[in-house]
């Protein structure tokens, strides 16, 4: 019997299913994890997910495999140098912010212990679990967080984006009710 899976996960391409199955809506507490996906989370702002999917391993390669550390140290030169990267989306704002957006990641850090510590605090460490056949497309929670984050300096977080990211990585659960990764017994609307 084949798995019932979200909507948007069905007849679709391998890549898609495979993000679906292993990765949406799973619970991320490692910061090298939620620096990666909130990157990859900017980058996506006005194209599709599939778009970035495709391209993850030319981000990867391009954006020393996500470490925060170095992203944060990129000169003028390294930004140029990505512009001409056709592996990834050439974009010159969205290369800023995701350098501007490490320098900020990172004093999130020293502030909080960590980015995980800041995040998942919004929540008190609890997932948030969806039960509507619609989805928002942003809510009173990431509402809040890209307020904080706009404050703090970060780009590329509007509300909609950082809905998306609290998806990506596990603090909103919106698995459909019939997907067979939703879980109903956790439930709370």
């Amino acid at each position: 019997m084949e798995k019932k899976r979200c909507f948007w996960a069905e007849n679709v391409p391998e890549i898609y299913v495979r993000y679906h199955d292993e990765e949406w809506g799973r619970e991320v507490h490692d910061d090298h994890k939620l620096f990666e996906m909130l990157l990859l989370e900017s980058f996506q702002a006005g194209l599709s997910w599939l778009t970035i999917l495709k391209k993850r391993e030319a981000f990867r390669e391009a954006f020393d495999a996500f470490d925060v550390a170095k992203v944060a140290g990129y000169t003028e030169e390294k930004q140029k140098e990505l512009m001409q990267n056709p592996g990834i989306i050439r974009n010159r704002l969205k290369i800023r912010a995701a350098v501007k957006n490490a320098v900020i990641f990172q004093q999130i850090q020293r502030e909080y212990g960590s980015f995980s510590a800041y995040l998942w605090g919004f929540t008190e460490g609890k997932v948030i679990y969806r039960t509507q056949k619609e989805l928002p497309t942003h809510t009173a929670l990431s509402d809040e967080i890209s307020a904080d984050l706009y404050k703090r300096g970060m780009r590329f977080v509007g509300s909609v984006i950082i809905y998306s990211y609290l998806q990506a990585v596990g603090i909103v659960n919106d698995h459909e009710p019939d997907c067979f990764l939703h879980t109903s017994s956790k439930a709370c609307g």
